[in-house]
């Protein structure tokens, strides 16, 4: 019974400890590292990191409030623009997400695609706006 008590006891300890470190992976501040295609082709040249805390958090809160469904898509022409959040400390070691961004014909909405995840979504005139904003300073 002893022994039971103790593992429970170290459990909870690195269940703590676990929770912590990935808690503050959460509160690690980011940037967003943001590409546009160059030409016709699926070529990208940098164009713009942001690194303002609010416009990174609006850009985070966009995207998880949104509907992705679970998809495969193919699409016409190569994505206007693609992006990344980054740690700004570059000791954190992390997988990034690559997320495509087209625009539409009429420039007021866009859609997105994780293609590593097979997730896609359509954003409504609103939430592109902001995220065109931010992303393209437009």
């Amino acid at each position: 019974m002893k022994k039971f008590t103790y593992l429970i006891v170290f459990i909870g300890i690195i269940s703590l400890f676990t929770a912590g470190y990935f808690d503050g992976m959460k509160n690690e501040e980011q940037y967003i590292e943001v590409k546009k295609r160059v030409g016709d082709e699926n070529n990208y040249e940098a164009f713009k990191k942001i690194t303002t805390n609010n416009q990174v958090q609006k850009v985070k809160d966009t995207l998880e409030d949104s509907d992705w469904k679970n998809a495969k898509v193919s699409m016409v022409r190569p994505p206007d623009y693609r992006f990344v959040f980054q740690f700004k400390n570059p000791e954190i070691e992390a997988k990034a997400v690559l997320y495509e961004l087209w625009i539409s014909p009429q420039k007021d909405q866009v859609e997105l695609v994780i293609d590593a995840e097979s997730k896609y979504v359509q954003l409504d005139k609103n939430k592109s706006a902001e995220l065109i904003e931010i992303l393209t300073g437009k």
